[in-house]
């Protein structure tokens, strides 16, 4: 391909870190669409303005999402980007890959779009940028024949994501790779034909460390947890003491709840376990001494996200506990009663946690059928009036 100039990107080049635009110029030098998506970029840093128009959702045959359409607006100038679509590609659970299949899809991806991968997007798919409409089915079709699916895009059920989880992490208290793979199974018509108010995420952490930062950027967190008493070994504890290792300043002083206490006298760690928030640090801090307990499950947070319609939100707590044990039948029934809810009640591009903060969280508990509980608090209580049902209130007579 002819090299084009582009001054404003080399800048980009220049730093520390690999560069995207290093990326696109090798692409570019044997793909026309990659050259004019370079080409494009740098028109509009040179005039400070974006040149995309959004698509919609462009399809392959029984499938509503997993393409995300995208078309330029200066197709002229730029012809080979008049179409530039997205293949969202169900990533496998934990983001295990064999080179073989890798190279099978690269292989895929050169023949039929401009070569250029995000691995991974915020969602958590492998992302395969630029491909035409005409393009889309025979693309589809070779990675369906490579044993890969598409993932979720458009007001459907993105697709599903977690961190390895038990296949590589001690401290994982659910299986989160088993988890995700049953329940991308059970929700494949959800995840493929958008039917909701808009974008609904569901991200696995299998331990508080939340690996997968699901309770930022999913709707529904799953994050492991256990329910009993962190593990202690006294021996280790004190062997970490004497040999230097400052537990007041680097473990007692940094529990958020102060339910740590080191007795010099016995010279053990003692816990409040009632005080115990299992924010993971002091296990971070000293994982030889410091285990997970043995009750393991997970806690349930509803309400992530990303700012779009309203700002940015962490999810808050829903589920205290719930054992993460297969089929999952109670958690599916409970994805099931939030999206029906959701989508009875919601807005155009409105997202759960959205709904929750405009109807309220009573209503929203009422609908899906759990019991208020103080871990759900958000945030304390900013109306000083409070007001209850005449039939939640007994009789005062």
């Amino acid at each position: 391909m002819d090299e084009k100039k582009t001054p404003l990107l080399d800048e980009l080049e220049k730093g520390d870190w690999p560069s995207f635009v290093t990326e696109i110029k090798r692409a570019a030098a044997k793909n026309a669409s990659a050259a004019d998506l370079l080409a494009q970029l740098e028109t509009s840093y040179e005039n400070k303005e974006g040149y995309w128009k959004h698509g919609g959702i462009v399809g392959v045959k029984g499938y509503g999402g997993g393409v995300v359409g995208r078309y330029s607006s200066q197709p002229e100038k730029f012809p080979h980007v008049r179409e530039f679509h997205t293949f969202r590609v169900n990533q496998p659970a934990g983001f295990f890959y064999t080179a073989e299949k890798l190279r099978q899809v690269a292989a895929i991806w050169d023949q039929y779009g401009s070569g250029l991968f995000n691995l991974h997007g915020s969602t958590g798919d492998c992302i395969l940028l630029g491909t035409t409409t005409e393009n889309l089915q025979p693309c589809y079709d070779a990675l369906t024949e490579c044993g890969f699916d598409l993932g979720g895009s458009g007001s459907a059920m993105r697709t599903l994501s977690c961190c390895v989880g038990q296949a590589r992490c001690e401290k994982a208290c659910i299986d989160s790779m088993n988890i995700i793979r049953e329940l991308t199974l059970h929700y494949q018509d959800a995840i493929h034909r958008p039917a909701w108010p808009y974008k609904f995420k569901i991200k696995v952490s299998a331990c508080p460390n939340d690996c997968a930062a699901a309770s930022a950027r999913s709707d529904l967190a799953v994050i492991g947890t256990w329910r009993d008493v962190l593990e202690m070994d006294q021996d280790a504890v004190r062997e970490a003491v004497d040999g230097g290792f400052d537990i007041f300043n680097r473990v007692i002083r940094k529990c958020p709840t102060e339910a740590l206490e080191w007795d010099s006298g016995k010279r053990e760690l003692k816990i409040t376990a009632e005080d115990c928030v299992h924010c993971m640090h002091c296990i971070n801090m000293m994982p030889k001494a410091l285990h997970i307990g043995r009750e393991r499950g997970a806690t349930l947070l509803i309400g992530g996200k990303a700012p779009v319609v309203k700002g940015a939100m962490i999810g808050w707590v829903l589920v205290p506990f719930i054992k993460m044990e297969p089929p999952y039948t109670e958690f599916k029934d409970l994805v099931d009663k939030i999206t029906d809810w959701w989508a009875d009640h919601g807005k155009n591009r409105e997202r759960v946690g959205e709904l929750i903060e405009r109807m309220g969280l009573s209503a929203f508990l009422e609908a899906v059928g759990l019991e208020p509980l103080p871990q759900m608090v958000h945030a304390p209580r900013s109306n000083p009036y409070i007001f209850w049902k005449a039939e939640e209130v007994g009789s005062h007579g």
